[in-house]
């Protein structure tokens, strides 16, 4: 029977190891050896989302997490993404968008014209000023800043980003879903035929929005 001390000397040498695991590459993986993309939406729990421990309890250990707007893959998210999979012992990627997303409440023509108005030349603008070298071409701006007309398509494609990159393992597994604010559930993307199915709610497009004309074609 093991004395409470060996217990205690157990549980002390793991936390230890849990928390310098950057210091052991990718033996020290986080617990799920996943990284997840997911919306910065207030509204999207990724531990409810997936069943795992991200943010709750504090430092839950089980994935690494990244959010931006609309959960879509962007310079910074492939940096993140490459990192973990090469250096960090990650083996899964996650990909976690949601209905009701922000991203699909405007045009990004009138987005990028708000700036305009302000006085902004959006065609000459630092992206990172610690990394001048990070460009866009002249009337890409509002190509870059990722806005949807379908969340479901969006996530697919984003899906497919990460699975054609050449800084990605080919060995990763790589999966997208979508998480249903209304209803609390989660599901798989779906697009042409079964859209239908997708929810009884359909504010997946940018249609119940208001914008009326496509956006920049990002995914094409």
């Amino acid at each position: 029977m093991a004395t409470l001390k060996q217990g205690l000397d157990k549980r002390v040498s793991e936390y230890d190891y849990w928390a310098k695991r950057r210091q052991h590459g990718p033996e020290g993986h986080n617990n799920c050896s996943l990284w997840v993309l997911a919306c910065m939406d207030e509204r999207l729990p990724v531990d409810e989302a997936l069943g795992i421990h991200v943010d709750s309890p504090a430092g839950g250990g089980d994935a690494h997490c990244f959010r931006n707007a609309g959960g879509i893959a962007t310079d910074d998210a492939i940096r993140s993404a490459m990192l973990t999979c090469n250096f960090f012992g990650t083996k899964e990627i996650v990909i976690l968008e949601h209905t009701q997303c922000g991203m699909l409440s405007a045009n990004a023509h009138d987005l990028e014209k708000y700036f305009r108005d302000k006085g902004i030349d959006t065609d000459n603008i630092a992206l990172d000023p610690t990394l001048p070298e990070l460009k866009l071409e002249k009337g890409a701006f509002a190509k870059w800043i990722g806005m949807m007309d379908d969340v479901d398509e969006a996530c697919i494609k984003t899906v497919e980003t990460f699975k054609n990159h050449p800084l990605i393992p080919k060995d990763i597994t790589i999966s997208g879903w979508i998480w249903e604010v209304e209803t609390r559930r989660l599901r798989a993307p779906i697009v042409g035929v079964g859209a239908e199915k997708r929810t009884l709610i359909p504010d997946v497009t940018s249609a119940p929005f208001g914008v009326k004309s496509n956006q920049p074609p990002r995914w094409k």
